[in-house]
């Protein structure tokens, strides 16, 4: 109790700070500074009650009050309009049918809405893999590849990397069926909770397919719409993808550990908790399901879905104009011109459903009922993020009948060097993802408010800083999220793996911070003077491979 009281005040006070700090700049009529007050109270709120709906929810109220009650705070009929404001924010963002702007248009299906079909879908194959067995059948493949510590540590890691669909099914599947495996060869359950957990998000943030592509796509799409960014999400998301330091230098840092065999900090003091060691490897592995029901799905949706993009995107006659298919720019030239990405996504994850469908019946023998029960079961994991999605959908139309962006742009430019916003904008996510334990929520206040800041430091331009801070957003977000006791993949993987939620968070955070240093002082300043990612990441490697010879010398010293 005294603990909330403590946070509570913390939060208060920092809140009536920034907002006294904000008022005595100087405010205009077209960009208050009020402006700012949803989207802190969001991040304050969700620090003090760890929830994230409740927060975004009040937030977005908040933003429908100040629009409509400070001009006539006295008036009744304000505060009335001011609730008719904040529910008019959610039904923009919720309704299904855009009605026509003109008597000579017609309406259409809403674009938020295509892309939470993407969520319920590809939920919905996700369960209905796991409740075939298909992702213990690809266990079971590569079980006889284990030969000891090194090679089930890479077992998890390398499993980690291939579950990218979804960072929940990611630390379920791969830490409750590696356990057995990695307690046989001696690794402790905290440095497997790190595994999974280093895995889970990193990866599923970075696929290019998964249930974070629809929500990422779809801020971004927004933010494009209302700063003219002549590119779709999907195309903003490839840009941010080479400055996603935190997630690529996180992922080289796993299995450099891996293969060096040495830890640092807390985890080198870690012991197992293994099983006996007369235990068979066949007792340890998982029993029933087909790889092929798996692998099948997986792979032809990624087929299928880069085809489509090719198709839509005119990829034929591009080859024509004389672009090599193996170009990194002719793909991202592609992507560009594909009028409805996350149409893709919908019929993409449509035809992964369809092919785990008829693996589970054909190969698996799985019955009509179980696989409609196991769509079932996904499709209602799906509502969570859904309505979290919904609501950053919300809090950005209040923000921009606030005009928050335009103030923070005003008060930011000529104040904050651009080479400095990413690295400022990686800190401030982090901190709130930490705080808040959730990523997506942090993505949802950050994005519609920090990128148009980032737009206009950029000389009103979709230049490099805008892209780099596109990655900051995103990469802080994930590692706030990775080292918060809170949050749900943390929970998540220590459960599955059986391993105290606070001895994991103790055991795996200077890694991690570790990595988010390297980030910071590799990645995103050196990005921001115009260095390439690739030289980014290899600079990053030489500090972090002194790291790993200084445990080894510490190691053999002991």
């Amino acid at each position: 109790m005294k603990k909330t009281n403590v946070k509570l005040t913390v939060a208060v006070i920092l809140f009536v700070a920034i907002c006294m700090a904000a008022a005595g700049t100087s405010p205009s009529a077209e960009a208050p500074w009020y402006g700012i007050v949803p989207p802190l109270l969001a991040i304050m709120a969700a620090f003090v009650t760890k929830n994230v709906m409740l927060s975004l929810g009040g937030a977005i109220l908040m933003g429908g009050l100040l629009k409509q009650v400070v001009p006539d705070a006295l008036s009744l009929s304000a505060w009335g309009a001011g609730l008719g404001q904040a529910w008019e924010f959610i039904w923009v963002a919720a309704r299904p049918w855009v009605p026509a702007a003109s008597p000579t248009e017609g309406g259409h299906f809403s674009d938020n809405w295509v892309i939470l079909s993407f969520v319920f879908i590809i939920f919905a194959m996700v369960e209905t893999i796991l409740m075939a067995g298909g992702f213990d059948g690809v266990i079971r493949r590569l079980l006889r590849f284990v030969k000891g510590k090194r090679s089930a540590e890479f077992l998890t890691a390398t499993l980690g990397v291939g579950c990218f669909i979804d960072d929940y099914a990611n630390a379920i599947i791969v830490g409750s069926s590696v356990r057995p495996i990695t307690d046989r060869f001696r690794v402790s359950r905290e440095k497997l909770a790190f595994l999974v957990d280093a895995t889970s998000a990193p990866i599923s943030g970075l696929a290019v397919i998964s249930t974070w592509i629809a929500y990422e796509v779809g801020l971004f799409g927004a933010v494009a719409t209302d700063l003219g960014i002549g590119q779709n999400g999907y195309a903003m998301f490839f840009d941010a993808l080479a400055f996603r330091f935190y997630c690529l230098l996180m992922i080289l840092f796993v299995f450099l550990l891996i293969l060096v065999g040495r830890d640092f900090g807390p985890m080198r003091h870690t012991r197992p908790q293994g099983q006996d060691e007369d235990t068979t490897e066949a007792n340890a592995a998982p029993q029933g399901g087909h790889a092929r029901t798996a692998l099948t799905p997986l792979l032809g949706m990624i087929l299928f879905h880069v085809l489509l993009l090719w198709w839509t995107g005119q990829g034929w006659a591009k080859l024509q104009g004389g672009q090599w298919a193996t170009s990194w720019i002719y793909w991202r030239e592609v992507i560009s011109d594909v009028p409805n990405s996350s149409l893709v996504l919908v019929y993409s994850s449509s035809f992964g459903l369809a092919l785990a469908v008829l693996m589970a019946r054909v190969c698996d023998r799985l019955s009509i009922g179980r696989i409609l029960a196991a769509m079932a079961a996904g499709a209602r994991k799906g509502l969570f993020p859904s309505v979290i999605l919904i609501l950053a959908w919300s809090l950005k139309n209040c923000c921009d009948g606030l005009s928050t962006g335009d103030y923070l742009s005003s008060l930011l430019v000529g104040t904050v060097a651009p080479i400095w916003f990413p690295v400022l904008l990686f800190i401030v996510a982090s901190i709130t993802s930490f705080a808040t334990g959730t990523s997506w929520g942090t993505m949802a206040i950050l994005i519609p408010t920090a990128i148009p800041v980032a737009f206009a430091l950029d000389g009103d331009a979709y230049g490099l800083i805008t892209m780099i801070s596109l990655g900051a957003v995103l990469d802080g977000a994930i590692f706030g999220d990775h080292c918060s006791p809170i949050s749900d993949t943390t929970i998540i993987s220590s459960l599955s793996c059986q391993c105290d939620l606070m001895q994991h968070v103790r055991t795996q955070l200077p890694y991690c911070i570790w990595v988010a240093s390297l980030a910071l002082a590799c990645g995103y300043l050196p990005a921001a003077l115009g260095m390439k990612w690739i030289w980014s990441i290899l600079m990053a490697l030489v500090p972090m491979a002194g790291v790993f010879w200084w445990a080894r010398v510490r190691s053999v010293e002991a």
